[in-house]
């Protein structure tokens, strides 16, 4: 392999290896061409973007955590002057006393920065005067006041929900680490019922219908009931959804690790009878929260509903569309595949998760959403673009050009929705930075808000036919799904549960532990998807040189030594988790019962 000469090249390239050292691209004209499209300058730039947000966050951990030693020094100081105060004779302590009395009782003139001369600003320093004495930088904001009591059958509900997805969450990434061990060491084991081909799915569909699922159900129990300011419709059709759920990931991976499953179907690898069950819970579920939606006692339906029931509704549309049979031959397979897998990250995943961000963000901010118009136009400009982009995923593939160019162009639509979202919510937390540095909530949030802009962005970037024709196939998408997946999705969800448990248990999780449930996450994360997305980008580039294919599996080994260590600091920080939520849940303190009935206050928020 020959190396590219070019030293602009290999500084992007630099870049994107997030400042690692590692071999450079072959110098070829379609590889340099490659290399300088808006695509592969845009993934680098977005990169740099989510390695500059996790910096600016360790700085002001850093800052808070050298501003505590600071006080600590300032209290022993004053403990060193207070010991010597004691000490003092009478006399002495009288006269300081004194001395102090007077440097209060001082009063200034009002003329020691005037005068009666002409004002005459020469250097032109001065660029505005205010005679208000206590000006405002940033529009002032209703701050609403949250209810910390949960009826009993609500509270039960969500914390099963939560505990369910927590264990789905431990088995799923268990899973997945062993798979990516397998990478490094292929002869790990010899059980049929343990090869990559029947773990992977249980994996993917663990963490999807098991983990995110219920946790995201359970988080949107309290939502709607609280916007709604009413009842939750019926407990028993949660109850009921939860153990569908349930059975359909325990009954689904045994199938899968038995060697019975759908087929080659991406996320659906499940046979229909397993999967009926999650559908019919997603039917119960939209019928409990659309009964309880109707019967608000609110005029006015707030916009995380409107995210939530749209997607439970799409859901419901996507698997039926999925798993009907004349779609499951030939190219309109292939269609259906494409339509399925991506449907079921944007409009289940994705949908779901925005409604859960519009609630629990202001919330913990105790302000309203910026702008409830720019929540509106993400949704509707969300449902546009979404549900055509999944034949992105075969590009150059014997689909219809037509058809690839359509998917193509409504991934780079996606750019609206994206843009109008991350806008309202870094809006919202405007005038809140210092607040990072004190929560542990809002890193989580940030995150999650960060990588779903660059995330998505990437995505659309990724959807062209430049970028395809080298990443198609390769380690990088991956990496892409991760970014997104666990980028997003995740760490919204924890966040959003960090919110809320404490809210209704009346525990806070141990600080440090939360912290370390962050950090090796979001470590992990940046160790798993990058030097995937630079592997990946060597082995399509391998590809197109003609290469051995043994050459790019081999040169792939480096990199998922990377990929297991990124996933071993996941797979600790959600057993750090799952006992965080244990430590929440056990013991939890009665909290004194407080008027079910919504404040005037809190309704004028809703309603803005």
């Amino acid at each position: 392999m020959t190396y590219l000469k070019n030293s602009k090249e290999r500084f992007y390239l630099f870049l994107l290896l997030f400042f690692g050292a590692f071999p450079a691209f072959a110098d070829n004209s379609e590889s340099a061409a490659w290399l300088k499209s808006t695509g592969v300058i845009g993934t680098i730039l977005l990169v740099v973007i989510a390695l500059a947000v996790t910096l600016i966050i360790g700085l002001i951990k850093f800052n808070d955590f050298f501003t505590r030693l600071k006080n600590n020094k300032k209290q022993r100081d004053y403990d060193e002057l207070h010991e010597e105060i004691i000490g003092l004779e009478e006399d002495e302590t009288d006269n300081i006393l004194e001395k102090r009395k007077k440097a209060l009782n001082y009063k200034l003139s009002g003329e020691e920065l005037g005068g009666n001369e002409k004002v005459l600003d020469e250097k032109g320093i001065i660029t505005h005067v205010s005679h208000d004495p206590k000006p405002r930088f940033f529009d002032k904001k209703q701050k609403s006041k949250i209810l910390l009591e949960t009826a009993p059958e609500l509270k039960k509900i969500i914390l099963y929900y939560l505990g369910a997805s927590a264990f789905w969450l431990l088995v799923g990434t268990g899973v997945g680490e062993f798979l990516g061990l397998k990478f490094i060491w292929p002869s790990l084991d010899n059980v049929s019922w343990l090869s990559f081909g029947r773990l992977r799915p249980v994996h993917t569909n663990t963490v999807f219908w098991g983990f995110a699922s219920l946790s995201m159900l359970g988080l949107a129990h309290f939502v709607i009931a609280r916007t709604s300011n009413a009842r939750l419709h019926n407990y028993k059709l949660s109850w009921i959804s939860w153990a569908l759920i349930n059975a359909c990931v325990i009954l689904g991976n045994l199938l899968l690790m038995g060697g019975i499953n759908n087929g080659g179907g991406e996320y659906r690898e499940y046979i229909w009878p397993v999967m009926l069950l999650f559908i019919v819970a997603l039917v119960l579920t939209l019928y409990n929260f659309y009964k309880t939606v109707a019967n608000r006692n609110i005029k006015e339906i707030y916009i995380s509903n409107w995210y939530i029931l749209a997607a439970l509704i799409w859901t419901g549309v996507l698997a039926t569309v999925g798993y009907l049979p004349f779609y499951q031959n030939g190219l309109g397979e292939t269609v259906a595949a494409g339509y399925y897998m991506h449907q079921g990250v944007g409009m289940w995943f994705m949908t779901f998760t925005l409604g859960l961000i519009y609630y629990y963000l202001p919330a913990t901010l105790n302000k309203p959403i910026y702008s409830y118009a720019l929540g509106v136009l993400a949704l509707w400009t969300q449902m546009l673009f979404y549900t055509l982009i999944g034949t992105h995923h075969f590009i150059f593939s014997p689909l219809p050009w037509w058809l690839q160019t359509v998917a193509i162009v409504f991934s780079i639509g996606m750019v609206i929705p994206v843009t109008a979202g991350t806008t309202n919510f870094l809006m919202t937390m405007r005038g809140r930075w210092d607040h990072i540095s004190k929560s542990y909530v809002l890193p989580f949030f940030l995150v999650g808000i960060i990588f779903y802009f660059v995330g998505s962005m990437q995505g659309s970037l990724q959807a062209t036919r430049f970028t395809n024709y080298v990443w198609h196939f390769t380690d990088f998408n991956v990496a892409h799904s991760h970014l997104t997946m666990y980028g997003i999705i995740c760490f919204i969800l924890w966040a959003c549960t960090y919110t809320i448990v404490p809210k209704i248990t009346g525990k806070e999780p141990k600080t440090y532990l939360v912290g370390g449930h962050f950090w090796l996450a979001l470590l992990g994360l940046f160790a798993y998807t990058f030097p995937l997305m630079w592997g990946g980008t060597l082995k399509g580039l391998s590809w197109l040189q003609g290469e051995p294919f043994m050459e790019s599996v081999t040169l792939m080994k480096p990199y998922w030594i990377w990929r297991a260590v990124g996933g071993s600091l996941m797979l600790v920080s959600h057993f750090i988790f799952a006992y965080n939520l244990y430590y929440m849940f056990k013991n939890k303190t009665e909290i004194k019962k407080q008027t079910t009935e919504l404040t005037k206050e809190n309704s004028e928020i809703i309603k803005n």
